[in-house]
């Protein structure tokens, strides 16, 4: 399969924290580079200082978020470059794209398998000018900075303003704003699928080798994707386990589509039997992470049953010469093979160990036991080194992943089979005229008989003229 971009996004609420946690040299083990689009500092100050007074004043339940941030991981290629270079320029072109404020840091994680950019952004805007509210009259706010009609709402029994309430008399500012709203745009569910295409390209730009580059993971494909496992992740067996299963199905996929399986019937059944099936259990157990993993291998057993079912086409004869079409029909050959003697382990060789497995009992066959289980072992080893193989042969040939090459294989015989459609006509028409007429072409017939007709009517032409005064008989003598 082909390698995905991971972009993630996540709100915070505490910016000025996070800033600091990302840029600290003594709590980051491999901080490489930081960046920001702002000289000094106090812009964050005033962006978390207003996204509280505007969440205070609105009342709004939950959490006040004061920005956001995009996690971006970079190929090992990207650690030969220079991080400052680097952090500059997918900084800046963040900055470009979207005109937000910006600071970033550029880390590996502890085990130093992951390179990644922290971007920190702004979801406001600074105005041009502060934006002041002065009050034409006076301005009251009771205990939880709401904003009421009268001083009577927030005097108490004994004639005094309420404790926490406030009064902004006549002429005096009540209300200010250095920033714009928040930009929706960054709320769309969409923003996060665009910031993807858009890394993810900006990341290929500078990875040379074709197999090497990234692509976004397309949630329509036939495959399952797999989640990243953050540093201390409490559950990282539990992810790791899941992942498994996902990379299961995506080899299972593999194999069905190139044993002749139409991708539209893979993703049917990954769509009814994993994410509908899903769906159903959450909605009556809660998420149980074991129960998602035998859905996925339930799945996995309904898309290998229809393997078996599925007879593998026969490889047609081509009557021209196709150098690129042979080139991909040597590659379907290979894969199919190998899918051929995975079917093979699986429905004979396996099944036939452990049914000598079940047969041997007694107490003093421990070794015949021993020796039949390592072969089984060996066998399902054999069988995952032949499903990682098939990715192996396209990826070899420069195709991302077996879906890829089976969408450029498809496209090629289609075309193949049309030339032998033609071809075939072609034959039946040579067939039918095996001892055709001679016939004259219309162009030369169409001459000859306006030449006859020209001829014609010269001669009419040169026929002597009567003379009307002449009578007849001078004319017969």
């Amino acid at each position: 399969m082909a390698r995905h971009s991971f972009i993630q996004m996540s709100k915070l609420s505490n910016v000025k924290g996070r800033i600091d946690y990302i840029s600290d040299p003594k709590r980051q083990e491999y901080l490489y580079a930081t960046f920001s689009t702002r000289e000094d500092m106090t812009f964050w100050d005033a962006l978390a200082k207003e996204c509280r007074e505007e969440f205070k004043r609105f009342g709004t339940e939950g959490k006040c978020i004061e920005a956001r941030e995009l996690i971006i991981a970079l190929p090992e290629e990207y650690t030969q470059f220079d991080p400052r270079q680097v952090l500059q320029e997918f900084t800046e072109q963040f900055k470009k794209r979207y005109d937000v404020e910006c600071v970033s840091a550029l880390h590996h994680n502890k085990t130093k398998k992951n390179y990644h950019i922290h971007l920190i952004f702004s979801e406001r805007r600074l105005l041009p000018e502060p934006d002041i509210k002065i009050a034409s009259r006076s301005v009251f706010y009771d205990e939880t900075c709401k904003r009421v009609r009268t001083k009577k709402e927030i005097t108490g029994e004994d004639g005094q303003i309420r404790k926490g309430c406030t009064v902004i008399k006549k002429g005096e500012a009540y209300e200010s704003h250095l920033f714009t709203v928040k930009d929706d745009a960054f709320k769309n569910i969409l923003f996060l699928d665009e910031a993807k295409e858009f890394y993810t390209a900006l990341i290929n730009r500078h990875i040379h080798d074709p197999e090497r580059r990234l692509k976004v993971f397309d949630p329509s494909s036939v495959y399952l994707p797999t989640k990243k496992i953050g540093k201390n992740n409490p559950k990282a067996a539990e992810i790791e386990a899941d992942n498994a299963a996902r990379q299961d199905w995506n080899r299972t996929a593999d194999m069905a589509l190139v044993s002749g399986i139409a991708e539209a019937k893979i993703i049917e059944i990954k769509n009814e039997h994993i994410y509908n099936e899903a769906s159903r259990s959450v909605q009556k157990h809660g998420w149980l992470p074991g129960l998602f993993r035998n859905i996925i291998q339930r799945a996995k057993e309904i898309l290998q049953g229809l393997i078996r079912e599925t007879m593998i086409p026969p490889k047609p004869t081509l009557s021209v010469d196709l150098t690129e079409y042979r080139k991909l029909q040597k590659l379907m050959d290979k894969a199919q093979d190998e899918a051929k003697a995975i079917k093979h382990l699986k429905d004979v060789v396996k099944p036939g160990l452990e049914k000598q497995l079940s047969e041997i009992t007694g107490l003093f066959k421990g070794k015949e036991r021993k020796a039949l289980l390592e072969k089984i072992e060996q066998v399902q080893q054999e069988i995952d080194e032949r499903l990682d193989r098939i990715q192996g042969i396209v990826k070899g040939a420069g195709y991302p992943d077996v879906q890829a090459f089976r969408q450029v294989y498809d496209k090629a015989n289609a075309l193949v089979e049309q030339y032998n459609r033609d071809l075939a006509a072609w034959e039946r028409q040579a067939a039918e005229k095996k001892n055709p007429k001679r016939e004259k072409p219309p162009e030369k017939e169409s001459v000859i008989k306006r030449l006859r007709e020209l001829e014609a009517e010269t001669k009419r032409n040169n026929q002597p003229r009567r003379n009307p005064k002449q009578r007849s008989y001078d004319i017969e003598r």
